[in-house]
């Protein structure tokens, strides 16, 4: 019980936050669209993601070699 405790307040503390936001939309977005800087966002999280993607590709190339390597010995 007592290590339940400190969990559920924990939790509890993280939905009361939740419940506090507004409803009338994200303004920071709003304002990022307005001047044309959510591209930049977009941009990044482009580049970001294409980055992971292309290392994941390394590797599976990569694995894939040493596979054959092994099934050969």
């Amino acid at each position: 019980m007592k290590k339940i405790t400190p969990l559920l307040l924990f939790l509890i503390s993280i939905t009361t936050d939740l419940f506090a936001q507004s409803a009338d939309g994200v303004t920071m977005a709003d304002k990022m669209r307005e001047d044309g800087k959510i591209w930049v966002v977009v941009a990044v999280v482009a580049i970001v993601f294409a980055g992971i993607a292309i290392n994941m590709l390394r590797i599976d190339f990569k694995l894939k070699k040493i596979e054959k390597e092994l099934n050969i010995k």
